[in-house]
């Protein structure tokens, strides 16, 4: 795909931070570059789908979200899926509606983006389907 996703996870409206090392644990697997001490990590899944993360760090150095970029359809978008399922996270894409995996998340979104949120399993095709209906 061409476009960026960001996982955001939040808490009452506001952005917190993620797990840096839950993220280390679920994408150690993939990494073929990069790491999580690099801010990069280029990620291969098992059918050779690829996918750019960008990790960033906020004042206190904890991680404040991750945007993926350059990410394949296939076996990458459960490797996406599965990432912000175990950090917590909500799937923002740069131009649609916000993803979640459970109900009980949306009232920690921020406002403008609670109306518009889609729950769907943490899976490949449920995500590839959310990707599909835009």
């Amino acid at each position: 795909m061409s476009y960026s996703i960001f996982l955001l996870r939040f808490v009452d409206s506001e952005v917190v931070a993620l797990d840096a090392e839950r993220f280390r644990q679920v994408t150690e697997p993939y990494v073929v570059a990069g790491g999580p001490g690099e801010g990069f990590s280029q990620l291969r899944a098992e059918d050779g789908g690829e996918a750019d993360l960008y990790h960033g760090s906020d004042d206190k150095g904890e991680m404040s979200g991750v945007t993926a970029t350059h990410f394949a359809r296939g076996a990458m978008l459960g490797v996406l899926a599965r990432l912000a399922r175990a950090l917590g996270a909500s799937i923002v894409p740069q131009d649609g509606a916000a993803l979640i995996f459970h109900e009980n998340d949306r009232p920690h979104l921020p406002a403008e983006l609670q109306g518009s949120a889609v729950v769907i399993a943490p899976t490949e095709n449920a995500l590839q389907a959310a990707f599909d209906a835009r």
